[in-house]
């Protein structure tokens, strides 16, 4: 208790236990460690408390009626909303497989009953220590977010087009069964891809001829600007090599690196598709969109040619004219 200076002020716990006995007993234990207290006593009424409440922990018991929590926590994780609210399960002392499935839901700690005082004042103190740190982190995401929309905003003809990137790409990554992680890889990607264009001067970004060849080069660097400013963050480390690859070849001659073939991650190889799907139909200085299936056409002409994955443009061709996207 000596350290409950540390706390930081109003902490929330909230206790979902359908045992009024129990959650009294784990409210008179919690209040005096400095944090205030909510309870709910089902599972359904925990839903609608948390988005009412939007506890900083949630002391979670198992055996519920309706809505259990090994239920609960599975909903909670999977909710862009509350995955980073710590869930400390409260289970019985031999209860190895409540354990495991409880792991597998996703839950961040275990507490057993009877309870240890000072045992689960650190386990609260340490998860919570986590919580704040991982929002400071998405808090420092969002900022660079802005920045690379601010990248966008400059440029009148490619308004939306983060958004639509970030549409295209996970749905055809859906689509190509690739994992949930590089899914959600490919939507930050969208959005943070031409980040490095911070540090190419406006002179070069918005010259609206040609480039020469010096120009041509300074506006290479993007994707080594763009995985240098995004390189601290630890939750971008999935979304660098498609920060840094999106302007490769499959035959090798785009940039930085003139990676060939299946080098080039599979994720910058989908978002190479839909980056340059975007930019045929929409309006440039130089000319206007091109029709949706005028753009599937000049794309496969051009995996043809070996510029692009034959294999990831002719499956986004065929989810297009699905109208899957």
């Amino acid at each position: 208790m000596a350290q409950m200076e540390e706390i930081k002020p109003n902490a929330k716990v909230m206790i979902v236990d359908d045992s009024r006995l129990s959650a009294d007993l784990l409210r008179q234990i919690i209040q005096p460690m400095g944090y205030t207290v909510a309870i709910a006593y089902d599972g359904q009424s925990a839903l609608r408390m948390i988005e009412q409440e939007k506890p900083d922990l949630i002391l979670l018991d198992i055996m519920m009626p309706h809505i259990d929590g090994f239920e609960l926590c599975e909903r909670l994780k999977g909710d862009e909303r509350t995955r980073l609210i710590p869930i400390i399960m409260i289970t019985a002392l031999s209860d190895l497989s409540d354990k495991v499935k409880g792991i597998e839901v996703g839950a961040d700690d275990f507490v057993t009953k009877p309870f240890n005082d000072t045992i689960l004042f650190a386990r609260i103190k340490s998860l919570l220590k986590t919580k704040y740190l991982n929002e400071e982190l998405e808090n420092a995401e969002m900022v660079i977010t802005s920045l690379a929309l601010s990248i966008e905003a400059k440029d009148p003809y490619a308004e939306g087009h983060c958004e639509r990137l970030s549409v295209y790409s996970s749905g055809l990554a859906k689509h190509l069964g690739i994992p949930d992680e590089f899914i959600k890889a490919l939507k930050r990607a969208a959005m943070l891809h031409d980040i490095g264009k911070i540090g190419i001067p406006d002179s070069i970004l918005l010259k609206p001829g040609p480039l020469s060849a010096e120009e041509w080069q300074i506006m290479r660097m993007h994707p080594i600007i763009g995985e240098r400013i995004c390189k601290p963050l630890h939750s971008l480390a999935v979304t660098l090599p498609i920060i840094r690859h999106h302007h490769e070849k499959w035959n090798g001659t785009g940039y930085p690196d003139g990676l060939q073939g299946e080098a080039v991650p599979i994720t910058a190889r989908i978002l190479q598709v839909v980056d340059v799907f975007d930019a045929l139909t929409t309006n440039r200085p130089y000319r206007t969109a091109m029709s949706k299936e005028d753009a599937l056409k000049t794309l496969t002409l051009e995996a043809g040619k070996g510029w692009w994955d034959r294999e990831i443009t002719e499956e986004f061709v065929k989810v297009i004219r699905a109208g899957k996207l």
